[in-house]
Parts: structure tokens; C-alpha cells; sequence
């Protein structure tokens, strides 16, 4: 009962401290350099697309806060895209930094094997006025959370190969100096053999852009997203950014393994104040008792509360879980043959 009545109080009192993050300040479109954004990325590879006439639109693959993912075919080539409309609200700003992000990583690796590509950004008016459209890689498979709703949990050699993917892909993108801020199931999409590639940029930012409020999806956030003071990350450093990707890694794999979100009790809403509670103060998640070594110390390095403390990208891919395991695609092949039983659906 004391034990119960303790956890109350602190919650009570997170309540107060660690407020919910508030939405970042307008960005406005004529303020933003892309009044005369580049319809195709420098090196793209595959169908060049110049204007969206050349591309049939089809059927909606997903919907999100801020637009409408849908089905495309390059009308030249047969090639099967995807294009994704965002609503340019407030000016825009979330929107343009996302293409912003999409169009940095394509000038330094148009074809990377586990980030999305991108074919081409529509500003206003190519897309109607309300409209920003980025014409985006098909990837066929679904969604890591497609895979996750229907099977429940994967096997630790495909979580393995899920892990090398990812690490890969944010390498990539922390050595553009560029923060996911975002990475959930969701956003890991699962290619046709089985590799998995890093989507929606819509949290993302370059780590020299002001940071205007913790932005992503509050259940997969670090401590010191949640409580910059108290974990002592309130001044803006790269290093903090780099990290909270990490954690959230941490996050999915965990997911992946247990086959349930990890942080919370089963059943348990994940709430903004049960989530705080758990990640700023709890103990350290639980890793199944089922798991090998190998796994449990590669999540504990990933979920290290102290983001000082916690490993790197770099570092976790000499990791005994990652790279003792056979090459990404033959760790894969369980999920490149699971995908005929997937839901197309993107969140």
C-alpha cells in the first residue's frame, strides 16, 4: 500500500514538473528558403519525376495528422511510388522541414539501402494551395507495426536484422547531422526483401535548427526529451538529439521481443503521465526473461536513462547482438516471407 501510495505522489507531482511538450511556433512558407524548392532531388535514383501529371495517382495508402499518403504509377516507366500530400498548416513550417530533411538526405545518398528515397517535392501550387507533396519510394511490405499487429512478437534473428537496418540508417542520417526524432514501428517500412528502411521525416531536424519544443511520438521519447532539466539536456547539444534516437530504438526492439508496447503494464494506457512516470522515474524496462544475453545487454545499452552514458550508433553496431549475427538480408528473410500476410497500411 505505501509503495502504491509513493508512486501517486510522484506522479502527482511529474504532473507538474514535466509538462506535455507545447507545439512548436509557426514557420512560414515566405519565410523559409524554399519559396523556389528544386522539384527533383540532385542524383536522384529511379523515375525522374518533373511534374505530378506524369504520375497516376491511386488508392489512399494512409492517413496522418497533417495529410494523405497514396498509391502512385510513373506513367513512363510502370514504376509504382508513393506520393505523400502534407497540409500546409501555420505557414507550413512542419511541412517544409520536412522536405527540407528529405531533400539533405537525398543530396548525400540518393539511393541509401535502409532510408527512404525521394523522387520529387511539389511546393504550392503543383499540389493545390493547401498542399505540399513529396513523391516518395513505394515500399511494399508495410509497416515493423504492420508486422507487429499481426504476429505480436518477431524472433530474435529478425529482430537482429531490424536492428542492423536501423543503426545503418541512422548513421547515415547522424552523419548528416540530422535527428529522426521520431522512430517507432510505424515509421520502419519493410521492403520486398525484407530490409527495412527509416520513413516520415515529419519530427526530424538538422541538429543546427533551432529546437522549438520535444516533437515525435511521446511513447517512444527519452528522459531528457521528457525532462530536459532534470536529466541536464536543456541546452541544445548534438550529442542529446543523436541519443534520443537511441532510446527509442530501444523502444521498438524491446516491443518487438515482448510483442506489446514495453514501457507500461499490460493493458495499461500510455498515457503522457504514466509514460513520464516510467521513463523519467521507474526502473529500467523489463527485458523478457525468454531473451539471450546477447539481446538484453544491446537494449540495456540503448535504454540507458543517463543519455551521457548511453551507446551510439556507431558503438551499437559492434554490438555481439548485431554483429554476430548473420548479414542483414539473410536476418531478414523471416520478414521478407511474412509479407504476404500484411495489411498495406501506413500511419
Amino acid at each position: 500500500m505505501a509503495k502504491g501510495a509513493t508512486k501517486l505522489r510522484e506522479r502527482r507531482q511529474l504532473r507538474l514538473s514535466v509538462l506535455p511538450p507545447a507545439s512548436p511556433p509557426p514557420f512560414t512558407y515566405q519565410e523559409h528558403p524554399f519559396g523556389g524548392l528544386p522539384s527533383t532531388p540532385t542524383g536522384s535514383v529511379g523515375p525522374v519525376v518533373e511534374r505530378l501529371a506524369e504520375l497516376e495517382k491511386g488508392g489512399v495508402l494512409g492517413h496522418g495528422a497533417d495529410g494523405t499518403v497514396y498509391m502512385a504509377r510513373h506513367r513512363r516507366t510502370g514504376a509504382e511510388l508513393a506520393i505523400k500530400a502534407l497540409r500546409l498548416r501555420d505557414g507550413g513550417g512542419a511541412a517544409l522541414r520536412e522536405a527540407y530533411v528529405h531533400l539533405g538526405v537525398a543530396a548525400a545518398a540518393p539511393d541509401h539501402a535502409h532510408v527512404v528515397r525521394l523522387h520529387g517535392v511539389f511546393p504550392r501550387p503543383s499540389c493545390g494551395d493547401q498542399f505540399l507533396c513529396l513523391v516518395l519510394e513505394y515500399v511494399p511490405n508495410g509497416s515493423l507495426g504492420d508486422v507487429l499487429r499481426r504476429r505480436g512478437r518477431l524472433p530474435e534473428h529478425a529482430i537482429a536484422g531490424v536492428a542492423r537496418c536501423v543503426l545503418r540508417g541512422l548513421r547515415h542520417l547522424h552523419r548528416l547531422g540530422i535527428v529522426h526524432g521520431d522512430v517507432k514501428p510505424s515509421n520502419l517500412l519493410v521492403g520486398r526483401h525484407g530490409e527495412v528502411k527509416i520513413a516520415d521525416f515529419g519530427a526530424s531536424r538538422h541538429v543546427s535548427m533551432r529546437a522549438a519544443g520535444a516533437v515525435g511520438t511521446h511513447a517512444y521519447m527519452s528522459p531528457e526529451r521528457m525532462d530536459p532539466e532534470g536529466f541536464g539536456a536543456a541546452s541544445p547539444l548534438a550529442a542529446v538529439d543523436f541519443s534520443s534516437d537511441v532510446w527509442a530504438l530501444g523502444v521498438v526492439l524491446l516491443e518487438c521481443h515482448a510483442g506489446r508496447f514495453p514501457l507500461v503494464a499490460s493493458g495499461e494506457r500510455p498515457d503522457w503521465a504514466a509514460l513520464a512516470v516510467a521513463v523519467c522515474i521507474g526502473d529500467e524496462p523489463d527485458v523478457p526473461v525468454a531473451a539471450t544475453p546477447e539481446f538484453t545487454s544491446f537494449v540495456r545499452r540503448c535504454l540507458e536513462k543517463e543519455w551521457r552514458k548511453r551507446a551510439t550508433v556507431v558503438e551499437l553496431l559492434d554490438h555481439p547482438f548485431v554483429s554476430g549475427n548473420p548479414p542483414c538480408g539473410a536476418t531478414n528473410e523471416w520478414l521478407a516471407n511474412f509479407h504476404g500476410e500484411l495489411p498495406i497500411v501506413r500511419k
